[in-house]
């Protein structure tokens, strides 16, 4: 039995060790992997940027009460815009080196291979750069958070604010994969609605550099509408190849169904003015979207978010808080469900925002026209604000989801 004297040595030193031991194992471990495209076509939509963004939401998290409960580290890698080499960096991030979460997953082809994957892994992805509507539908998994946009979305903006104005035949030229075939079929069924219809499609391989046989197409079937149901690289290559057709001249119009700001600066005004687009974020919207554009331009060569971008920072700060909430990231489906019971929230850059049970991210979206030359005041002043959609109509209505969450 120790002596008086190293009893109370003994009880000194494991006061002592419970004192510090709180603080020496208080923080959780976290940790983000954003797998963007960072060498190509889309790169400009997310790549980097999406990676700054997500160290700024990382920033700001540690600003907040509590911030320094997560000790919270940051991976990236060159997703190459494809689905077998995205899906080996996942699962190498998952089983060797603890990743807890991903962001961006560039294309809707990456994130439909990638979406099983993280609910068997029990991890996370936040899909802030995909597009298609069934990641949400048929695809949804608990471990899945689809943030920003999708061609529901987008095809309820662009297609029927133009149909509506008197675009009734619809010609698509359509990128062959996910994103481009969930774009053209939403976009499709709203035309319908609205009393129109699609006079012809052809479908072009990702990365297209001429577009030259498509567009004779697009001229050829008399569309009111020529509808470019791609994005990034090659929606920019078609407009610049559409002007030198002369296609809107001839008097058809052009319809970006996905398009960024990146993209609009790229173009050129003189080329992008009087596009009318649908967009989830715009840097010049507010006094806190300002802000953050500007402090993001500060730290990405003078160029302000894209909506892709804007969308990793605030799911990763939404992400954060939730695993702060439920005091570990190990188990991604009760992440995703301390998300969702976090119920509707003021988020910095999208406004009133709620995750639904199917796994989608609603808030408001706008619809936006480019700016003429004229009246642009700088660089990224691109867009006039025509109309904004609130987050109940913006997005497919829950009792239509094909999500078998919904409801259990």
């Amino acid at each position: 039995m120790p002596s008086p004297r190293c009893g109370a040595a003994l009880a000194l030193a494991l006061s002592a060790f419970l004192g510090a031991c709180p603080a020496a194992v208080a923080q959780v471990p976290v940790k983000l992997g954003v797998l963007a495209d960072m060498s190509g076509i889309f790169s400009d939509i997310g790549g980097k940027g999406a990676l700054e963004a997500t160290l700024m939401a990382v920033e700001d998290f540690r600003k907040l009460p509590g911030g320094d409960a997560l000790k919270i580290e940051v991976v990236s890698a060159d997703a190459q815009n494809k689905p077998d080499i995205s899906s080996t960096i996942a699962r190498t991030w998952f089983d060797t080196e603890g990743v807890d979460a991903l962001i961006d997953l560039p294309t809707s082809a990456i994130s439909l291979a990638i979406a099983p994957l993280v609910k068997d892994k029990n991890k996370v992805a936040l899909f802030t750069a995909s597009g298609t509507s069934e990641l949400t539908g048929k695809a949804c998994t608990p471990n899945s958070v689809h943030w920003t946009y999708d061609t529901w979305a987008l095809a309820h903006g662009t297609a029927e604010a133009i149909a509506k104005a008197g675009g009734k035949s619809w010609f698509f030229l359509t990128v062959d994969f996910a994103l481009g075939h969930s774009l053209e079929r939403d976009a499709t069924s709203v035309i319908a609605a609205n009393g129109g219809r699609v006079a012809g499609a052809v479908r072009h391989p990702t990365d297209t550099k001429d577009f030259s046989s498509y567009l004779l197409q697009a001229q050829a079937s008399g569309a009111q509408v020529v509808a470019l149901a791609n994005a990034g690289g090659d929606t920019i290559t078609a407009i610049k190849q559409a002007a030198e057709f002369g296609i809107v001249e001839s008097g058809q119009k052009l319809a970006g169904m996905l398009l960024f700001i990146s993209d609009i600066h790229s173009l050129g005004l003189n080329t992008a003015q009087g596009l009318q687009l649908t967009t989830a974020f715009y840097w010049d919207l507010n006094e806190r979207t300002r802000a953050f554009g500007k402090r993001f331009a500060e730290r990405n060569n003078g160029r302000h978010p894209s909506m892709n971008q804007a969308g990793a920072y605030s799911a990763v700060l939404a992400y954060l808080k939730a695993v702060a909430t439920v005091g570990s990231a190990k188990d991604g489906a009760a992440v995703v469900k301390a998300m969702r019971a976090a119920g509707t929230f003021d988020d910095p850059l999208f406004g009133e925002t709620r995750l639904r049970e199917d796994g989608r991210v609603v808030h408001p979206m706008m619809l936006v026209q480019v700016k003429k030359p004229s009246e642009s005041k700088g660089p990224f002043d691109y867009y006039k604000v025509l109309a904004t959609i609130p987050a109940e109509q913006a997005f497919r209505p829950l009792k239509d989801s094909e999500c078998p969450l919904v409801g259990k």
